[in-house]
């Protein structure tokens, strides 16, 4: 007996009633290749069609952001006439099915979203999160990742500066791949993906097409994996929808992409990532509220036979689409020729539909040559911004009380403190020793520390002597405890990092990773997240100027826990010394800035703590975001570190933000860097030791009295906690570990877990 076929707008990822949706907007049935391209465009990847209704309460405006959401990146003004885009995106699906071409073409879909702005791409950073390493394919997965980035990185030249390296039993059968790039313009340069001017042509530029990546953003990024342990991530069948990159290519296109914008000959541009060509002509018609006309049979392949709906919606890396006039058709292709790369025009700018009610509609069709039969025919807009909006149903977890009251913080410590210290320290350095960090030469503080600095400066950038910092931040623990509180203290976090090496916060971005926004307990997450990184966002005036949303994060229905990924970027005014980093010197006073007890139901509390998770302890309260708490702690340590960028001579010897390891994890690492022991007597037990809470650092001095009168001038709470010096890191009565245990252990703790060692 057959079984009855499944319906083509299912089997396409559309719902009964998007079909009806469809069949409202065109006033008849949509044919296949119609049903193929809302299938693409209104998949969850490409419409945010269960998040854009919470994402409209994010703030976006500042008298600084020149663009907001809604295009490639967003860009700031970093003053001096330059602006420095940034983007952060997910490759969640594809990496954990092929983990080299998934990560790699990661990096180059987000460098595109950079330079697609006039941007020069200037770093990449990679937030990773893996299931724990004694599983031998999360390990297969770590290496797979790890290589793509760097293959793709390094070859095409934008150094990796930094990110974050998280293992969690949540993501054994669904890692997470978020890719940030940052880059800089003369803000003359800045370009949008809007077409315009009736005639105008519509060019691709860049590599040939092909059936790799084909239905990429609803294949991978809209659907979970079905298998019961994430076997089914492997299935053959789900291999074509991995792209296949080329950093070279990538490299070419940048050059060329850059000089037409410098020459003035385009109108607009944007790059062709999730959805292909039908994404890429589809929004900027819609943005220019025209119409275009779109010829398969003008677009170069790479492989014979391909049908009309694979070549409006293979997702085929190392492509653009720029919108031109005619007259400069030449010269374009003439640019196009230094650089060896190809230029089709493929599409027409056309005038908009006047329709029976006189309206005017901007139709996208898709043709068998510019004059030839229409395959199909449907207005831009539907298409790029009128995807249903859902509004899905929330539900607080059940079990969520239960939760925070097992709250590792009331009970009493067990165990050896000096073991426990040991096992907080993994050193990611195993992983960007596999990265460039130092490509074009301006990378001043690299990976590994606090944030990435660079100097903002660049081939075509007006002369400055300003920097650039960058922070990539997550703490699942803590969102999944609450994570509203969780996401706001993550951004605090991001604010902390960026002080360190004196820059101030202008911009942020995120990359929201959920699970199936279908279970109402994802959507309830999703939206506390939302919530609480509006809340703090205003309170620390930081703009969302971007970002990007990776559901259907789970495996035989388990969701991965609430991960929101935040990218801080910040500006240093002068830029002309190094900021102090981790390089305490012997006989330095150890002092702890910022209020030394968290606001909430505990003055240290360990729930959502590295220490509590290594135990198995997932539960409790965790401190409570307080702004009063926070602005003029990290206003003081940026303007300290701000003066010694600039030149100015300073008592300050060593910066760090407390944050994953506690107190004791933040010295135990300077210790480690410099060789140097310290000696702490004044420590309030050991909830101070582990306890993780944003808004304190540690700061070295060589004059504790000057540093501290500046700090109370400031209205800042400092306790003094001690000195540098010896060879053990003692705190309190609790901690005696030699320095060299320390560093012996930080640095080959990764090694050994991933058995490269």
């Amino acid at each position: 007996m057959s079984s009855t076929p499944e319906p083509l707008h299912r089997a396409l990822g559309l719902t009964d009633s998007e079909l009806d949706d469809i069949r409202r907007v065109l006033g008849r049935e949509p044919n296949p290749l119609e049903l193929a391209l809302y299938g693409v465009m209104w998949s969850e990847h490409c419409s945010y069609k269960s998040s854009r209704i919470h994402l409209k309460r994010l703030p976006s405006k500042g008298a600084h952001v020149l663009v907001g959401p809604g295009e490639g990146a967003g860009v700031i003004d970093a003053g001096d006439g330059i602006g420095v885009a940034i983007r952060i995106e997910s490759h969640n699906h594809p990496s954990a099915i092929e983990p080299y071409q998934g990560a790699a073409t990661g990096v180059g879909g987000i460098l595109r979203d950079v330079f697609s702005m006039g941007a020069r791409p200037l770093a990449v950073m990679d937030p990773l999160f893996f299931g724990t390493l004694d599983d031998a394919r999360n390990r297969w997965l770590v290496e797979g990742v790890v290589a793509g980035i760097s293959g793709y990185g390094n070859s095409v030249g934008v150094p990796t500066i930094g990110g974050e390296l998280t293992f969690d039993q949540c993501y054994g059968a669904n890692p997470l791949v978020n890719v940030l790039a940052v880059g800089a313009l003369p803000t003359s340069r800045l370009a949008l993906a809007v077409a315009s001017g009736l005639g105008n042509y519509a060019v691709l530029l860049g590599s040939s097409t092909g059936r790799d990546g084909i239905g990429g953003v609803s294949v991978l990024a809209s659907a979970g994996f079905s298998g019961e342990d994430g076997a089914a991530s492997l299935d053959d069948a789900k291999r074509p929808s991995v792209q296949v990159g080329d950093p070279y290519e990538e490299k070419r296109l940048i050059e060329a992409c850059l000089e037409l914008l410098d020459l003035g000959l385009v109108v607009g541009i944007q790059d062709l990532g999730g959805a292909g060509l039908i994404c890429a002509t589809s929004e900027t018609a819609a943005k220019g509220g025209v119409g275009m006309d779109v010829d398969v049979t003008a677009v170069a392949l790479r492989e014979v036979g391909m049908q009309p709906y694979e070549i409006m919606t293979s997702e085929s890396q190392e492509r653009m689409l720029a919108i031109i006039t005619p007259e400069n058709l030449g010269a374009v292709t003439a640019v196009c020729d230094k650089w060896e790369i190809r230029a089709n025009v493929v599409g027409h700018v056309v005038e908009p539909t006047t329709m029976s009610d006189g309206t005017t509609v901007g139709m996208l069709r898709v043709r068998n040559g510019f004059d030839g039969e229409i395959l199909a025919e449907v207005p831009a807009s539907s298409l790029a911004d009128e995807a249903p909006l859902y509004d899905r149903p929330r539900e607080r977890p059940s079990d969520l009380d239960a939760v925070h009251a097992d709250d590792p913080t009331e009970d009493e410590p067990v165990g050896d403190a000096n073991a426990d210290l040991l096992d907080l320290l993994v050193d990611p350095a195993w992983v960007y020793r596999q990265y460039d960090s130092q490509l074009f030469l301006n990378t001043v503080v690299g990976p590994g520390r606090d944030a990435a600095l660079l100097r903002l400066a660049g081939p075509g950038l007006p002369a400055s002597q300003r920097g650039f910092a960058v922070s990539t931040d997550s703490n699942p623990r803590w969102c999944a405890l609450d994570p509203r509180q969780g996401t706001a203290l993550t951004l605090a976090e991001g604010v902390a990092n960026l002080a360190c090496v004196g820059a101030r916060a202008k911009a942020v971005v995120n990359c929201l990773n959920f699970g199936n926004p279908e279970h109402p307990e994802v959507m309830w997450q999703l939206s506390e997240s939302v919530d609480g990184l509006a809340m703090a966002c205003e309170a620390l005036a930081v703009p969302v100027i971007g970002g990007n949303v990776s559901l259907y994060n789970e495996s035989g229905g388990r969701d991965i826990d609430p991960t929101p990924v935040l990218g801080l970027l910040g500006v240093v005014d002068s830029l002309v010394s190094p900021p102090p980093g981790w390089n305490w010197r012997e006989g330095d006073t150890v002092v702890l800035v910022g209020h030394r007890r968290a606001a909430g139901a505990h003055p240290f509390p360990l729930a959502g703590s590295r220490w509590a998770t290594m135990r198995g302890r997932r539960g409790g309260r965790l401190a409570m975001f307080e702004a009063s708490l926070l602005v003029s702690t990290f206003d003081f340590i940026t303007d300290e570190v701000a003066s010694i960028c600039a030149g100015v001579t300073s008592d300050v010897t060593a910066v760090h933000d407390v944050s994953g390891g506690g107190l004791a994890g933040a010295l135990a690492e300077m210790a480690a860097v410099t060789g140097l022991g310290v000696n702490v007597s004044r420590l309030e037990g050991h909830g101070e030791l582990f306890s993780a809470f944003p808004g304190r650092f540690v700061v070295a001095t060589a004059h504790a009295e000057a540093f501290v009168a500046r700090a109370s001038a400031a209205g800042v709470p400092v306790t003094i906690l001690g000195n540098v010096g010896g060879t053990h890191v003692r705190l309190g009565a609790l901690i005696d570990v030699a320095v060299h245990r320390i560093g012996a252990r930080r640095s080959g703790a990764l090694e050994e877990a991933l058995e490269l060692s």
